[in-house]
């Protein structure tokens, strides 16, 4: 079986649902409240795992009881976690979130550990990228992890996805070493100064990475499936249709399931399919880690 190595955040969620978003300066009274796993990184290696991907996962917590319960919750998974530091002198990430009663959300993070996972906690990890085959990667740690970590795996003949979420600037250099960006329609514009509102301008956006040395481009578009593009061809995967709940780890969701997806061999507009549908899946659930899908529902 394919080795799955994912390098990200691991964030306690603290979620309040209610109908509506507050607006700036108002209070909303009246919605639920309960306390999730989550993280970018977390929610994407749990995706994997779910759907039966051989996991593992470097990250870094705090010696908290946030910190604590991620560890048992990873193992529960079945995830690998041999790779995930404690840190003794900085607290668990946090993340708080509003859901309103059409699956839309805001969220903050206290970014805690997260923000101290840096590249010497990857090195340690040398031998798992000499028998890796795929990275899954986002930006929810220091770039400077997240560069060492793209040309770590480069050179290790690893298969790399990065899921550039949330989007910040990047150095152009390390675009010859992802094989799959996979941007939302915020973070393409963000990345590329495109706003992706047709296929005209979804196909010059995928363009702007392809000249950069990605190999492949799928974009994500929430209710409306995905679009994609390589060198040699593209398409436009649609949506399955859904009551949404909860959209928060939608997008977590599709990149764990296509890298399983990609992992088991399925050819790339396949593998997407695969993606959107457990996608489709999470968000009729509350939460993030909770609402991935097993790979019995799909």
């Amino acid at each position: 079986m394919a080795k799955i190595i994912v390098i990200g955040s691991s964030n306690t969620d603290m979620v309040i649902q209610s109908d509506r978003l507050p607006a700036p300066g108002e209070t909303v009274l009246g919605g639920t409240f309960f306390m999730n796993p989550g993280g970018k990184g977390a929610n994407q290696a749990v995706a994997a795992a779910r759907l039966g991907g051989e996991t593992y996962f470097i990250a870094k917590v705090g010696k908290d009881v946030f910190g604590e319960s991620a560890l048992q919750q990873f193992a529960l998974e079945g995830i690998h976690g041999q790779y995930i530091c404690q840190d003794d002198k900085q607290p668990s990430g946090i993340a708080l979130i509003n859901v309103d009663a059409h699956g839309e959300n805001c969220i903050t993070v206290a970014s805690g550990a997260n923000a101290h996972l840096m590249p010497p906690d990857i090195e340690v990890a040398n031998s798992l990228f000499q028998q890796g085959n795929w990275l899954l990667l986002q930006l929810e740690i220091p770039i400077e992890t997240v560069i060492f970590s793209l040309e770590k795996a480069h050179h290790a003949g690893l298969s790399v996805v990065l899921n550039p979420a949330p989007a910040c600037a990047l150095p152009e250099s390390i675009y010859a070493h992802i094989d799959i960006i996979s941007p939302n329609e915020t973070e393409t514009e963000f990345l590329t100064g495109i706003r992706p509102v047709d296929e005209a301008s979804l196909s010059l956006a995928c363009d702007y990475f392809l000249s950069l040395g990605v190999k492949s481009v799928v974009i994500t578009r929430g209710a409306k499936g995905a679009y994609w593009k390589t060198h040699e061809a593209f398409g436009h995967v649609p949506a399955q249709q859904v009551v949404a709940v909860d959209s928060t780890a939608a997008g977590d969701c599709f990149n764990g399931a296509l890298v399983v997806a990609l992992s088991e061999g399925m050819a790339f507009q396949q593998a997407i399919a695969f993606a959107c549908k457990a996608a489709a899946l999470s968000v009729t659930q509350l939460g993030a880690q909770s609402s991935m899908p097993r790979r019995k529902q799909l």
